[in-house]
């Protein structure tokens, strides 16, 4: 049986494109087809009949990037800028809603819940709600400035928290913020000041000086801040550390152990690559805890073949919470999967194809597992690890962390 045609919506001749493509032919498949997102954005698309339809990030395409943050930007727009985070939203989900509404295609990927896990607010809510455990976050509105933030947080007994924008990704426009007990306040952040905007950088800086903070966050309130409790995490070789776990049809299958010496974690802002055989024994027998966790942050979003969770450890490797959830987290090069887990030697992407979701895409059969899944519904979340207990770290430090995990 002639599978359908395999068609990934991304950026052509990325490497997310060429991996995926390279996975499809090691699997015996024909060579995808590849369907840019400045196309689906424009409108002027075809697809073949029956097509299945991998979504990739639009993240690296440029012309894409422009065709939904520009008319937010205006004459200012440059593609390091980091506002613009709702219209590029708006314009993300308007797409993909369109594009599974098209008479014969199957999406590898649901609409409505790509567009929970690009929304910080909502994704949180989503998993608080199925009892995964998630940092506690500032309850109400969001921010619409500084001062209003400080008057909040100190109602709520915050002294160190993570800004988020609501659309946001790869640390875009994040700063840890903390206040200290005479009233200090400090930010850490990608995030460059300057007089077109703000842009994202390479350069993590911290910002001392009050009037500088507050002014940062109030050219970001704008765009939706997300407010989460700063939760020290655990460390290794006296470095930040945390999780990316990749969760395919419900299993935990990769793991990358990111480790910083600033809060953010992020691999492209100077984060390495830590030690997993390390992280193993200092879990020690909470180690299937951690897999639980993220398998059952990924089970909110039973639709997806895949989600990158990513784990924030703390309690000295011995509890985990959910930071965030990704639809677009599995571009992890060169990384096998977990020795014991269900895709051993695989890489992130031939382990997609091997995966129950893709099989039933490509070759489906009657009452298959499209129609189980949906039937099926919301998969329950295993038992969650205890909830949080209070955090007092000491105010205006780096990022602190529990203990080596070796």
């Amino acid at each position: 049986m002639t599978p359908p045609k395999l068609v990934v919506l991304g950026c052509p001749g990325h490497r997310r494109v060429t991996l995926f493509a390279a996975a499809a032919r090691a699997a015996g498949l024909p060579e995808p087809a590849v369907l840019p997102w400045s196309s689906v954005l424009r409108g002027r698309y075809e697809l073949p009949p029956g097509a299945v339809v991998r979504v990739d990030s639009p993240g690296e395409d440029p012309e894409a990037d422009r065709l939904l943050r520009g008319a937010a930007l205006g004459d200012s727009y440059a593609a390091t800028r980091v506002e613009g985070g709702p219209a590029w939203y708006a314009g993300v989900t308007a797409a993909l809603r369109e594009l599974a509404a098209r008479p014969g295609v199957r999406m590898l990927g649901d609409p409505e819940e790509i567009a929970v896990m690009f929304d910080k607010r909502r994704a949180h809510a989503a998993l608080a709600a199925a009892g995964v455990p998630v940092p506690p976050a500032l309850p109400g509105e969001l921010p619409s400035s500084f001062e209003e933030l400080r008057e909040r947080m100190a109602s709520a007994g915050m002294r160190r928290v993570f800004l988020k924008p609501v659309h946001g990704s790869s640390a875009s426009g994040v700063v840890a913020l903390e206040f200290g007990p005479r009233g200090q306040v400090q930010a850490t952040t990608s995030v460059e000041v300057a007089p077109d905007g703000l842009h994202n950088s390479l350069t993590v800086r911290r910002y001392r000086d009050a009037a500088e903070v507050a002014a940062l966050v109030d050219r970001l309130a704008p765009e939706g801040l997300h407010v989460e409790q700063w939760v020290p995490k655990s460390g290794q070789g006296g470095r930040a550390a945390d999780l990316r776990v990749l969760v395919v049809g419900g299993r935990a299958t990769h793991m990358v152990v990111r480790t910083s010496r600033h809060p953010m974690t992020n691999l492209h802002l100077g984060g390495a690559r830590g030690e997993l055989a390390a992280v193993r024994a200092a879990a020690g027998d909470t180690w299937p805890t951690l897999l639980a966790t993220a398998e059952a942050a990924a089970s909110c979003f039973p639709h997806a073949p895949m989600v990158g969770v990513d784990l924030l450890p703390h309690a000295r490797w011995r509890r985990t919470l959910i930071g965030e959830v990704n639809a677009f987290g599995d571009l992890l090069p060169n990384l096998p999967g977990l020795p014991d887990g269900p895709a051993p030697g695989l890489d992130t992407y031939a382990a997609q194809l091997a995966s129950p979701k893709y099989r039933e895409a490509l070759f489906p059969a009657p009452g298959g597992e499209r129609e189980r899944v949906r039937n099926q519904g919301r998969v329950g979340a295993p038992p969650s690890p205890p909830g949080l207990g209070p955090v007092r770290p000491d105010p205006l430090t780096p990022q602190p962390v529990d203990a080596p995990a070796a």
